[in-house]
């Protein structure tokens, strides 16, 4: 990974965590996370898919999220990007904090401080890669000028220069997925975050993916926290969490 090194100030062992892990107390938190809850109601009573969740994320980290399905892995994404709002508890993101955002002001930090990688692309079918990448900043007020030379930019950073006027139905799974992450970074956001971003794809493709993920997020100098069932992707993290049974334990790399 780099700089990052995945073997020093980490626990040695799967230690529940109410706080920062030794590494990561020495960087400034981007997203500091405090006595988070998540709850749903449902025919038999209420479901709490967790609660009491405490941790920060440093700046500079590469942090993957894992867990079994229906942990909440995705659930816990959403509510640190202000997608989704918890039951109980606080998230602050570059020191603002989220449950204080109206609903105006949550799309405009979204736009402004977060890109997001699904394990689905989603582009528009019906525009090109370029356009697809553009669309971010046009939502910003940016001129199609300004957008498009933008997008050209990013679409060269993930190796598809040659590929802007293709529409997401002439380009391969990889492609669309690195077409998805150039419309997540376009915006310059301080934070990535990422839901299964290798899910859908090959063994080979899916290393190609991370390898790019892992390029831009130091070039870029990202906080990135990625969901993902891939453990051998999740150990070339600088940091794990493993979500299970609504409680968070941080873990090292190699162990995962």
């Amino acid at each position: 990974m780099g700089t990052f090194s995945t073997s020093s100030g980490l626990p040695s062992g799967n230690t529940a965590i109410s706080g920062l892990s030794p590494s990561t107390e020495r960087a400034h938190p981007l997203v500091q996370v405090k006595n988070l809850r998540k709850e749903y109601t449902t025919g038999r009573g209420k479901l709490v898919l967790f609660e009491g969740l405490s941790f920060e994320v440093a700046q500079g980290d590469l942090l993957a999220i894992v867990g079994q399905s229906g942990a909440g892995k995705s659930t816990l994404l959403h509510i640190l990007g202000a997608l989704d709002t918890p039951s109980g508890g606080d998230v602050y993101c570059a020191s603002t904090p989220l449950k204080t955002l109206s609903t105006k002001q949550a799309s405009s930090f979204r736009n402004r401080e977060v890109g997001y990688v699904w394990q689905f692309h989603y582009l528009l079918p019906e525009f090109t890669a370029l356009e697809n990448v553009a669309m971010p900043l046009l939502a910003r007020g940016l001129s199609k000028a300004e957008a498009g030379k933008s997008a050209q930019k990013w679409l060269e950073q993930v190796e598809l220069g040659d590929r802007t006027d293709h529409r997401a139905g002439e380009l391969s799974g990889g492609e669309q997925q690195r077409v998805s992450l150039a419309r997540a970074l376009v915006t310059q956001p301080k934070l990535l975050l990422a839901d299964e971003p290798t899910g859908d794809l090959d063994g080979g493709t899916a290393d190609l993916v991370f390898r790019l993920i892992e390029r831009l997020h130091q070039s870029h100098h990202l906080t990135s926290i990625l969901v993902t069932h891939n453990m051998a992707l999740a150990r070339r993290c600088s940091r794990v969490l493993r979500l299970e049974k609504g409680r968070v334990e941080e873990l090292h790399p190699q162990e995962v």
